[in-house]
């Protein structure tokens, strides 16, 4: 299961209208290093400012690669989050989070870095288990 969903939280989908906020804080204490991780990506873009800002470090376990996959390969959490941070999120090799800001001053980069040419200068032998 991807999310711990609470009951009240799954009555209001049963009921039709969702809470968005109320998703989000699913989300964070369900997927609590994805959480982390795009939440400090953030803060690292609001204080270096700058075209984006990523992680480059593979997650300590599968637990974690698990809650980054979850994250950020359903588009409802995706976007949520992209909307409760603010940022456009891309994603590389189970590991590889980046932030974009929303205005279109990083727009170039944004398309390198999902280019497929981004994709291939981005693997390596160590990150075959990804």
């Amino acid at each position: 299961m991807s999310l711990d969903v609470s009951p009240a939280l799954l009555e209001q989908a049963e009921r039709g209208d969702v809470d968005e906020a109320a998703f989000v804080d699913c989300v964070r204490t369900s997927l609590p290093y994805a959480w982390e991780m795009i939440s400090s990506l953030v803060a690292q873009l609001k204080v270096d400012g700058g075209e984006f800002a990523d992680n480059q470090t593979p997650p300590p376990d599968e637990q974690a690669r698990g809650q980054l996959l979850r994250a950020l390969a359903s588009d409802a959490i995706r976007g949520a989050l992209q909307r409760h941070f603010g940022v456009r999120l891309a994603f590389q090799n189970c590991h590889r989070v980046a932030v974009f800001p929303l205005d279109s001053s990083s727009d170039e980069r944004l398309s390198r870095f999902t280019s497929i040419r981004g994709q291939l200068l981005n693997q390596s032998p160590t990150l075959r288990d990804c």
